[in-house]
């Protein structure tokens, strides 16, 4: 009985002491995945950091693209209103010169 007693408790603590070996295998398992988590959180963070300064500088890009487009509306606006203006005195000035020319012509047969 002493024999099947001794036999138990050898196993029992042959037990233990496995347990024992897979509990410290788990705690280190443990702080490797806590090491990868922390430089995964620490990576994340610096990615965080470039990407919000990247939609920062998108932000400030968009604003000159939008004052670039309210600039090319002006210029166009002013091109159109210069057309109009040249044209208005190439008219008035062919209508003087036909005038002149009429004037011309009729005063020279008077």
């Amino acid at each position: 009985m002493e024999k099947i007693h001794r036999e138990t408790l050898r196993e029992s603590n042959q037990a233990l002491l496995r347990t024992g070996q897979s509990i410290l295998r788990s705690e280190q398992a443990a702080l490797e995945a806590e090491a990868i988590g922390t430089g995964v959180i620490s990576e994340l963070g610096v990615q965080r950091e470039s990407l919000v300064r990247a939609r920062d500088r998108l932000v400030e890009t968009d604003l000159h693209v939008s004052r670039s487009r309210r600039m090319i509306v002006a210029i166009r606006r002013r091109v159109f209103y210069n057309k109009l203006f040249l044209i208005f005195i190439i008219l008035v000035e062919s209508i003087s010169l036909s005038v002149l020319l009429y004037l011309k012509i009729f005063k020279k047969e008077s």
